[in-house]
């Protein structure tokens, strides 16, 4: 741990313990660093949130992230920025920028980026917005993809890969948003959030779509949710299963824990945090390869404060197991 650039965490974990079978949990460490180039301390203008996975390519570790003079991600473009070390990091430029379209569905902004590495080029999901909503947001995800982490970027013909569900009943009927992607037995798992028209953001809840291919069709699972809650999508492959991070939307006994499904549908609390990530990412450099050797996460980047608005900064995990 880079303790000399630690910007502090809590002492005090969860309230509950056990897992659902009455098991003992682990617990998990989340320590704050301070990053150079896209930390805090920089253009007092500009504002970067929502960071998406980080993957290495070569000498270079890359993370994409909204980038706007507002502090939502509402106003926004998809950014890049790569560092040799994880800690000092150098823009790259925009990756995708708000369609040129008028009346385009992604118009307004671009935001929420997430990285899919497969077929040897680059899958940038990333959510947009239209300038005429009628529902705020309207959110959509849709894909740019490149032969490069750094672009030029070009746009899927079949965008949106995933919109809100027609069904008024159904949990993302409102919205769709935050998509976080796994190879998982040779096919493309999609997770994302979506929330139900009508309610408020208190009851966003985490789906699943699948696809044989990187580019989709996604089709939704027909057992979504597969999690009751989450406002940040933060997944990753661990050993034949996947591992996901729960921040604080959620039930009182599912909040601020890690969790583990073997399946990638059912899944149950291993450890509690001493925190959440907010809007976070890891790095997780078994995501794209189907290896099933994946392991827990010790590091990833998520939004920090910087004046008014945000910048990125980079979190730590130290895993503990049951005593």
């Amino acid at each position: 741990m880079a303790s000399a650039c630690l910007l502090g965490s809590s002492a005090a974990y969860a309230e509950e313990t056990k897992s659902s079978d009455g098991a003992k949990l682990g617990t998990v460490d989340i320590e704050r660093v301070k990053l150079e180039g896209i930390g805090p301390g920089g253009d007092s203008k500009v504002s970067r949130r929502d960071p998406s996975d980080v993957i290495k390519v070569g000498d270079y570790y890359y993370v994409w992230y909204s980038r706007g003079p507002v502090k939502t991600g509402y106003d926004a473009t998809v950014w890049c920025a790569k560092s040799k070390d994880g800690l000092k990091w150098e823009e790259v430029g925009e990756s995708v920028g708000k369609s040129t379209v008028a009346g385009a569905w992604d118009e307004a902004s671009v935001f929420t980026p997430s990285i899919l590495v497969a077929e040897g080029k680059y899958w940038l999901f990333y959510t947009g917005i239209s300038k005429n909503m009628k529902v705020k947001p309207d959110s959509k995800i849709g894909i740019a993809v490149s032969d490069s982490p750094e672009g030029p970027w070009e746009r899927l013909p079949e965008n949106p890969v995933l919109s809100s569900s027609p069904n008024k009943g159904d949990f993302d009927s409102h919205l769709v948003d935050d998509a976080c992607l796994l190879v998982r037995d040779g096919k493309y798992y999609f997770y994302y959030k979506g929330r139900q028209l009508g309610k408020s953001p208190a009851h966003t809840q985490m789906g699943l779509a699948i696809a044989d291919k990187p580019g989709g069709p996604y089709v939704r699972h027909k057992d979504n949710p597969v999690f009751p809650g989450n406002h940040e999508v933060v997944v990753w492959p661990q050993g034949t299963g996947v591992g996901a991070m729960i921040g604080k939307v959620g039930p009182a006994d599912k909040v601020r824990t890690m969790q583990y499904s073997e399946d990638g549908l059912t899944f149950n609390a291993t450890h509690t945090t001493n925190g959440v990530a907010f809007a976070g990412g890891t790095y997780r450099p078994e995501a794209f390869t189907n290896s099933n050797k994946g392991e827990v996460p010790a590091w990833g980047v998520e939004i920090g404060k910087s004046g008014k608005l945000y910048c990125i900064q980079r979190f730590e995990l130290e895993w503990k197991a049951a005593e």
